[in-house]
């Protein structure tokens, strides 16, 4: 009795353990993302580049014209611009809608209003892909959308 007890406590255990170990990373995740963009508010590079992996790619879906583009933005390029002093704060707000997790792959989608200062600029999704590295999350892709009408 005693033997099947504990094999139905091990059992049943395990889902929570897993569960714990789960919300665990999300919320590891999240942070690395968070970070991000305290890093935009702060106009500081450095605590950006702290969040991104080697490599990162930065990718933009433009709407400017009539047919969609895919526009690459420079890594160094988007560091310089954040990081330069500049009057106004470029505050990026996020809400997490997703948070998908294997092993060492984290996807994650965020809806977005942008506003430089206190004035609305543009909204759109961002899509996150990131790697756990040396037991920290870093960023590998940013790819988004970015328009200025139904915004929510």
């Amino acid at each position: 009795m005693k033997k099947a007890f504990l094999s139905l406590l091990l059992t049943c255990g395990t889902p929570a353990a897993f569960a714990q170990t789960s919300a665990a990373e999300t919320e590891a995740v999240k942070k690395t993302i968070t970070t991000f963009f305290d890093g935009m508010r702060r106009a500081d590079s450095t605590l950006i580049r702290s969040t991104l992996a080697p490599g990162v790619i930065l990718h933009s879906i433009s709407s400017k014209s009539s047919s969609p583009r895919v526009e690459v933005e420079n890594v160094n390029g988007f560091l310089k611009a954040v990081g330069t002093p500049h009057k106004e704060v470029y505050d990026e707000r996020i809400s997490f809608e997703r948070v998908l997790i294997d092993a060492n792959l984290a996807s994650v989608w965020t809806p977005y209003q942008f506003y430089v200062g206190s004035k609305f600029s543009h909204c759109g999704y961002n899509s996150f892909q990131l790697v756990k590295l040396a037991g920290s999350w870093k960023i590998v892709h940013i790819i988004d959308t970015r328009r200025k009408e139904n915004c929510q």
